[in-house]
């Protein structure tokens, strides 16, 4: 899917137009298997198991684990995926954390219906090492909840507050206002 293939049809039409060195790389010492076998492999993986081999190989691909020196920016940021509404069911609706240098997902959990992205949130932030970090995310996450629990795992937080919150938004503009100089 990294490649644009969208369909396990496409997936398997990748897969066997790859030179063999990369077949071995990937762990297929005789020709890929086909279209219905790539589909069962994928339906059979654990998808938590998955998410977690992909994150293990987006961190050796990052090289480093990020510091208290140079703060790594993540986006946390909600979607609801095109395609997915379903008779009666509502569309599948994700809440992930990308990484901004390379536009990897770091992690990402399904929002419920029963409940929104800010409490989904509190759970997604509890799924990555937030020391070195800094979390971007828009209005929805201007919460004490979701700032603190960035907080509590060791991470920084840039969030957009906006007028419905006047109060919060007068005190972070005098923050930044420019001090009274006797001199102007």
């Amino acid at each position: 899917m990294l490649q644009g293939a969208r369909s396990y049809a496409g997936i398997t039409q990748w897969i066997h137009s790859q030179s063999v060195s990369l077949w071995h790389a990937l762990g297929f010492w005789r020709r890929p298997p086909k279209l219905g076998a790539i589909r069962k492999l994928l339906m059979a993986l654990p998808p938590g198991a998955l998410e977690q081999a992909l994150r293990q190989w987006i961190a050796a691909c990052l090289g480093h684990e990020p510091d208290e020196q140079t703060l790594a920016a993540v986006a946390l940021d909600g979607k609801t995926l095109r395609g997915s509404l379903d008779g009666l069911e509502r569309a599948v609706h994700l809440l992930s954390l990308l990484d901004q240098a390379t536009g990897c997902v770091l992690s990402q959990t399904r929002v419920e219906s029963t409940t929104n992205e800010a409490k989904t949130a509190l759970e997604l932030l509890e799924t990555l090492v937030l020391a070195g970090r800094v979390v971007t995310a828009d209005a929805m996450f201007c919460q004490r909840e979701v700032c603190q629990r960035i907080r509590d795992r060791g991470g920084h937080y840039f969030v957009v507050v906006k007028d419905n919150q006047a109060e919060l938004k007068a005190s972070v503009a005098a923050e930044f206002r420019a001090a009274f100089s006797p001199g102007e």
